[in-house]
């Protein structure tokens, strides 16, 4: 890791995706080179910012983090494809904070339209928003991008290393390069004779790389198929490092303690018994709470316990009747948004049937199962800081503000991470180290946030309510009409990231409602936005993850007031509105030897969610035991259009899955006199081996883009386990947690 550094050298043209940036941004800087962040050693050369090849072999830089979704493997195959490298060979690191790894695919996703109709124009404009990406040096590993973003970028990049190393072949052995060819790290001359990679390097480095295209996918060796991961042996063995794991010479171990009333201040502290227990160094007052340094994490934590603190009390609504009735009043309010709106759906069609019903999703925390931490060291002229961030450029730039240094003056190290989910895109673990560091001058210290400090001080997934009208004749959705009130992800954290807060229509607070792909003839979906400002941030699947409960229930409360089985009442909707969507559901509906009807005993519920791309069907079974109701079986079906890695997508999706109903089952944050009431996992429970149904997962290509597969297996769940348990019991969740109304097996 330490050979990557942050010297410029040579510039790499970032193939289609920026040149698409050109439709709407302006071709020149669209089509501008980016600098290439490795500065080699002796030994090393790079021929663009994602190929370093030593004397050891070739490796491969990931432009995004890997917390366990499996993105080096399938970015490492990637480049791998097009360089014609053996891939028992091949080491991956992740890259420094660079402009070179902005993500291209994250402006697409700011597109006010339900993408599964999204028309080609659109597709392009879309595709145009990446050099915002580009601009603003976004190297952000977040809504599920990874694949979409690096798909041509990275071939590119391996292609263009080849095409050098064959260029540098053809000089030494006067030949043209056409006549020759490529294998396993080598350059095949027509006469038999081989030059390795690690021989042509130090040649290679000096030529501007040639124009070539991309291989077709007849010819892909790797891509499409399930690959040994690139992280297994070291997670294997326990010889990963993640960031807990760092342990620089001198290293001091802190322990972080702000104040339980969020918001509220630290008014004064009395150190003394913490400052007499053997082993401690130091108290040190952080502003906003106090960090403990000493020799091992443990004694740090119990130090900082002993600390006797006068907190200040919260700004934010003491209860959380006061944050609903909150909600409430946004509801009766002007609404902020309406992205959809199909026919009309103030009028309820004559001779249907009239349904109406009102939800309830509660805050969730992300509960990484690798705590937060960062280990920071500063010199008084610089600051290097060992973090499993997400977004290490503003982690770095962030860290810099708060120590008085520039950003050429901050190194960033980009670790493995135990998990995700969108709380590492956050810095705020970043900076408190960088502050612990600047009190240690020499020292380096980790800084771990206790996991009752993680739980009490997340940006939260947001609450949520919603109000929802439907009406029903001949078995059919004739009219919708959503009103969802919550918080504004967006919104709240532009402004911690990017120090702006969009304005405009929130997309976020919808999708997942008003970008279904369902042909109703009036179908409204309206976002009201809630007077609260409790932290909330990016949680896996983001508004999809409230919004699809909510939104999918009701359309099963509107299947059974239609009297139609709830699976076909969906399909019939869809299958000529977008048929790479109803062909997921009638995967499962073939997995599952769906029927319509369980039984005794027996409930299965269907539900279904198109978000980041990608359509997911989820099938769930349920049973009544002795003991509780147990989830027994999931069938899921996800249309990703072009498979990478199926091993990959299915693992996220399974994942995914058991995310998704961990927290319908038990997953809620809520608040007295504005702290935060759960403190540990026993507060905060999650799905376990012997809770977890039996999952089988079917993954197709139909679908005509690219789609991610991150997040969009969370949200489906959740309804199809509700529905589930309503075929089992009779009972309708409108709210979860399931727990509080369910006997669930624990």
């Amino acid at each position: 890791m330490s050979r990557i550094g942050t010297i410029a050298r040579r510039s790499f043209l970032i193939g289609t995706a920026a040149i698409a940036g050109g439709v709407a941004f302006g071709v020149y800087y669209a089509k501008k080179g980016v600098a290439n962040p490795l500065s080699p050693r002796d030994g090393e050369a790079t021929l663009n910012p994602y190929v370093l090849i030593d004397r050891q072999g070739v490796t491969i830089i990931a432009p995004r983090a890997e917390m366990g979704q499996g993105t080096r493997t399938t970015l490492a195959a990637l480049v791998a494809e097009e360089l014609d490298v053996a891939w028992e060979e091949i080491r991956v690191l992740h890259g420094p904070p660079a402009q070179a790894y902005y993500n291209g695919a994250i402006g697409a996703a700011l597109l006010p339209y339900p993408e599964y109709r999204l028309t080609d124009l659109q597709r392009r404009i879309g595709g145009g928003l990446g050099v915002v990406g580009k601009a603003m040096s976004l190297q952000i590993t977040g809504g599920s991008t990874a694949m979409i973003d690096g798909f041509k970028k990275m071939r590119h990049a391996g292609a263009s290393a080849r095409e050098t190393l064959k260029e540098a072949a053809a000089k030494r052995l006067g030949v043209a390069r056409a006549s020759l060819k490529t294998e396993n790290g080598r350059v095949i001359a027509p006469d038999g004779t081989e030059l390795a990679y690690v021989d042509l390097a130090p040649e290679a480095a000096g030529i501007d790389p040639p124009k070539v295209g991309l291989r077709p996918s007849s010819d892909w060796k790797y891509l499409g198929k399930s690959m040994p991961r690139v992280d297994m042996v070291g997670k294997s063995t326990g010889t990963a490092v993640f960031s807990i794991d760092v342990r620089p010479e001198g290293l001091k171990f802190a322990a972080l303690r702000r104040s339980p009333y969020l918001g509220g201040g630290m008014t004064g502290f009395d150190a003394g018994a913490a400052e007499t227990m053997p082993g401690v160094d130091r108290v040190v007052d952080m502003g906003d709470g106090i960090a403990v340094v000493a020799s091992n994490t443990w004694l740090a934590m119990q130090a900082a316990e002993a600390v006797e603190v006068d907190w200040a009390p919260s700004p934010h609504p003491a209860t959380m009747a006061d944050i609903s009735a909150r909600l409430a009043a946004a509801l009766d309010g002007e609404a902020n948004s309406e992205m959809r709106s199909d026919g009309d759906a103030d009028t309820v069609p004559e001779g249907a049937t009239l349904v109406e019903e009102e939800y309830h999703m509660p805050y969730l925390a992300h509960a990484t199962m690798e705590p937060m931490n960062a280990t920071a060291l500063y010199t008084g002229d610089s600051l290097t800081i060992w973090a499993g961030t997400q977004a290490p450029i503003i982690a770095r730039d962030k860290a810099a503000t708060e120590v008085g240094l520039t950003p050429g003056q901050v190194t960033v190290y980009t670790t493995l991470m135990g998990g995700g989910f969108g709380r590492r895109n956050e810095y705020d673990f970043v900076v408190h180290a960088a502050r612990l560091a600047k009190a240690m001058p020499g020292t380096p210290v980790k800084l771990t946030w206790p996991r009752e400090e993680d739980m009490t001080h997340d940006f939260y997934r947001p609450i949520a309510m919603a109000r929802y009208r439907g009406a029903v004749r001949d078995g059919r959705a004739v009219m919708l009409d959503g009103q969802v009130a919550t918080q504004s992800v967006g919104r709240q954290a532009g402004g911690r990231m990017m120090g702006m807060e969009p304005g405009g229509p929130d997309k976020s607070s919808v999708e997942g409602a008003f970008d279904q792909p369902y042909a109703i003839p009036s179908y409204r979906l309206r976002a009201y936005l809630a007077d609260l400002d409790l932290p909330v941030g990016f949680w896996r699947s983001v508004g999809s993850s409230f919004n699809a409960f909510m939104f999918d229930s009701f359309l099963d409360e509107m299947a059974h007031a239609a009297g139609a089985d709830p699976l076909e009442f969906r399909h019939a909707m869809m299958k000529d509105e977008h048929a790479p969507s109803a062909g997921t559901l009638a995967a499962v509906r073939e997995m599952s030897g769906w029927t319509g009807q369980t039984p005794d005993g027996v409930g299965r519920g269907v539900g279904f969610c198109f978000c980041f791309g990608t359509p997911v069907a989820t099938v769930i079974e349920v049973k009544d035991e002795d003991s509780g109701i147990r989830i027994d079986r999931a069938w899921m079906a996800c249309d990703v259009g072009t498979a990478l890695d199926p091993s990959i997508i299915e693992a996220q999706m399974f994942g995914g899955l058991i995310f998704g109903l961990s927290a319908a089952c038990f997953g809620e944050i809520t608040f007295t006199d504005g702290a935060v009431d759960q403190l540990n996992f026993p507060d905060y429970d999650a799905l376990r081996m012997h809770n977890a149904p039996k999952v089988e997962v079917r993954v197709l290509e139909t679908n005509a883009h690219m789609g991610g597969v991150g997040e969009p297996g969370t949200p489906p769940g959740m309804s199809a386990l509700a529905n589930a348990i309503f075929d089992l019991t009779g009972k309708r969740a409108r709210s979860l947690p399931l727990m509080h109304e369910f006997d669930l097996l624990a």
